[in-house]
Parts: C-alpha cells; structure tokens; sequence
C-alpha cells in the first residue's frame, strides 16, 4: 500500500470473508488494500484508528422518495442526503415520485439532476416511471442512465403518477424486458383494495383491514405471471404480507427473475403497538402483526427476501393527521435504518455482517453497483460506516436530520450508533458535524 493517502484501521473491519482486524489501504478515494491490523502505515499516509469500533461498508438504499423539485417542502436533496449520511448511508436511489415533476421522461430526469447535482452529501442514482402513456421513453431513460422503472399497481397517491392496469403493465414490461431493464412494482391490487372495508377515522385496526395482504398477493402473483411470461427481471418493492412469500419462493424455482426488499419498519414494529391516530406509522402497504413480521424475518434468513431499504417518505407535518384514510402513507426513516435493523437483528441472533448483505451488498447489486459499492474490498469506493454497535440511544425527533422530521420511532431505544461515515475515502460526516456535499451522481452502470 505504497500510495496509500489513508489508512483506516479497526479490530472489527466487515469484508466480504468476515469480520477482523484489518487496516483498509485507500487511494484516490478506492480501497486499494484490505490488510493485516499491524501492517506499517507507509510515510505520508494518514493514519485513522477507530479502535474497537466496526467498521462497515457505506449502506446503499434504494428506495428514497427525496421530493426535490417541485415539493421540497416535503424533502430535499440537501436535508435527505444528511440524514442518509448520519444513519451510515453512502448511496442512496431517488424514486421517480413525489417530486414534480416525476422522472418520468429525459428531461425531467435532467431537472432533477441539476437540483441534486450541489446539494447532494452522498452519491445519489436516480429511478425512472412506468406510467400508462410514457412507453415511448422508457428506452431514452435507460439510455440516460436511469437504475430501473418504478410502476404502481394500485392509485399512487399522487394525480401525476398514475398506475398501470395488466394491460399497460404488460406493455411496459414487454419494453423494458426488450432492453434488459427492471422494472420495480408497488404490488397491491386495486380491485381487492376497492372490495376491503374503507371506514377512515383515527382507528389503526380499521386502516390494516383496508390493506388487506390477499391485495398485496394477488398483485404479486399478477407480477410473476407477466415476468415469466415476457422472461422479465422484476423487483417487488416493500413487501409486507408474509402470505405472499411462497409465491416469491415457487416463482424462483420456476427461474422466474424476481427479487425482493422489505423495510425497516416491517421487521421492527408491528400492528399491535400502532397507537390509534398516530398515523406518523401509516405506510402502504401497511405495517402488520407481530406473527406476519416473524415469517418477514424468516424469510430474510433463507433468501427469500433479497434486501432492506427505508422507503423513506416524508411530508409536512400536518399531512399526518390523525384520521388513517386521509393521513399522507410514508415513514421517514432515512437516518435511522441502521440502527433500527441493528437493533431487532441482534435480538433474532443475526450479526452485522447479515444486516450489511441486506443493506449494502444486495442493494448494490441489485442496481448493478456491485462493482464499486457494497463490500470493503480493493477495487471498491471507500465508502464506510464507523459504527459503535453496544452503544444505545433515544429517538429525539430534534436530532434528525431529515425536513419534517416526524417519525415513527420517536421515543425508541436503539442499539448502534454511527459515529462517522466516509465517501471515497473522506469523512463527511461525524459527532454530527457535516463537511460540505461531496456526493456524486450516478448513472447505471
């Protein structure tokens, strides 16, 4: 490690052969070495030490709403990405919703380039929209560099973002499986959404009974029919229903290309602790039962669910009223997705390095990052999380970083915390000081 600018050291470094001492060589923001604890620092390199403190790969999630243009008021580039680099997240992929306007043609995608480009604190890629009438520039955001598509199923939520119906579907998933692309689906069917009891009011009960899981499975079963039909690769996002995870198995055994993410707040909270009107944990699909959230766990042990990512949806405050039917659907936990996994993981008896394969090394492969993200190995962006992982704290709203910052784990009690995180080998963020953005803006590989 001749030329190294930095040499970062810990006695729990996680690398893709486990956990151990390690000093990580980086030059030119690329890891270059990942060697022996006590090897030499060579003259003119600085030295880092993080003592006993784990070192981890940079999280990438990729499943952010940041609303930036158009409802910044919401979100934004800036104030997203710093949370993303408090809670340990070095890359992040931008949903083509809710900002205005939606990524959703060439242009669009450059609007919300230009905005992000100076206020971005990590790397941010961007997803583009499958809607009823854009199949004709499907091709031209994938050619710009757009990750995948994102298409809904069921009414969005919002007017500019339409959903398809199975004809549509159909159609774009016939074009993008033309250029080998993704498509990544909200799976719940309108119709079985239509026929589930609709009462509105501050009841959680009442909401969970409107977003029944047959919604979520019959969508999906929709979805695997057309991707083995077409040979498509298909990405369902937020799974919720457990009911749906023999399909997802079966699918793969048919060679069916589908992969899976599940959320933060599905594996750590449940339905029975939602208090009514606190619909600053209303999210579609719903959080669901204690029962539901163990097949959830169970499933991310064998595979079956590939990856987990925050769906990070914030709004203004006062869109989380107290009645479920009318409240904005979206938890913000950009910051605190680490921890929050951490915390419930440890107590499942897995270990840091499974929550960085589910939070770093299979998001970055999923949007083809693999090659520079997800993993302390040479050739890698050094990207990393200092994490203290026995350390605990208390959800403070205050302290987040995010716009609104309305969460559902407020007054928690979580294990791990960040105390900095590196971008291609420089600290951006640590003791919750920020340098200046240093993100850069990525295309699909």
């Amino acid at each position: 490690m001749s030329d190294a600018e930095l040499v970062l050291r810990s006695t729990r470094v996680i690398t893709p052969e486990g956990t151990r001492a390690a000093a990580v060589a980086v030059s030119a923001g690329t890891i270059t070495a990942v060697l022996p604890y006590d090897t030499e620092v060579p003259a003119g390199a600085r030295l880092e030490d993080v003592g006993d403190h784990v070192v981890l790969p940079g999280l990438v999630d990729t499943h952010v709403h940041v609303n930036d243009p158009g409802r910044t008021e919401w979100e934004g580039f800036w104030t997203a990405t710093r949370a993303a680099a408090a809670g340990g997240v070095t890359t992040l992929v931008d949903m083509p919703l809710n900002s205005l306007p939606p990524t959703t043609t060439v242009e669009h995608l450059r609007i919300k380039r230009d905005v992000a480009r100076d206020k971005a604190h990590i790397d941010v890629g961007f997803w583009g929209g499958a809607l009823p009438d854009n199949v004709k520039d499907l091709r031209p955001l994938h050619d710009a560099g757009v990750f995948g598509f994102k298409a809904f199923l069921s009414p969005s939520g919002v007017d500019e973002f339409p959903h398809l119906d199975q004809e549509r579907l159909a159609r774009s998933l016939a074009e993008i499986a033309g250029f080998g692309g993704l498509l990544i689906v909200h799976a719940e069917d309108p119709r079985r959404l239509a026929a589930a009891p609709q009462h509105g009011g501050p009841r959680y009960a009442d909401f969970l009974a409107s977003r029944p899981r047959v919604a979520e499975d019959t969508a999906i079963a929709a979805l695997i029919a057309r991707a083995r039909r077409l040979d498509a690769r298909v990405h369902v996002l937020h799974l919720s229903s457990a009911d749906a995870l023999p399909l997802i198995r079966a699918a793969r055994a048919d060679g069916v290309r589908i992969t899976v993410e599940t959320c933060p707040h599905y594996l750590t909270l449940t339905a029975e602790e939602v208090p009514d009107g606190a619909s600053e944990f209303k999210c579609c699909p719903p959080i669901r039962e204690a029962a539901n959230q163990d097949l959830l766990w169970e499933a991310l042990a064998d595979g079956t669910i590939d990856c987990v990512v925050t769906d990070h949806s914030p709004s203004t405050a006062d869109l989380k009223t107290d009645d479920f039917a009318t409240a904005w659907g979206g938890i913000s936990g950009l910051q605190l997705s680490l921890s929050a996994v951490w915390t419930a993981a440890r107590g499942r008896g897995h270990t840091l390095e499974d929550v960085v394969r589910w939070m770093s090394a299979r998001t970055a492969a999923l949007v083809g990052l693999d090659a520079r993200k997800g993993a302390i190995a040479p050739g890698r962006d050094a990207d990393f999380a200092v994490l203290a992982p026995d350390e605990s704290f208390t959800v403070d709203p205050a302290g987040l970083q995010h716009r609104n910052r309305v969460t559902a784990y407020a007054g928690r009690t979580l294990r791990g915390v960040v105390k900095s995180t590196w971008l291609r080998g420089e600290r951006i963020v640590a003791d919750g000081e920020f340098t200046s953005p240093r993100g850069a803006l990525l295309d699909r590989p």
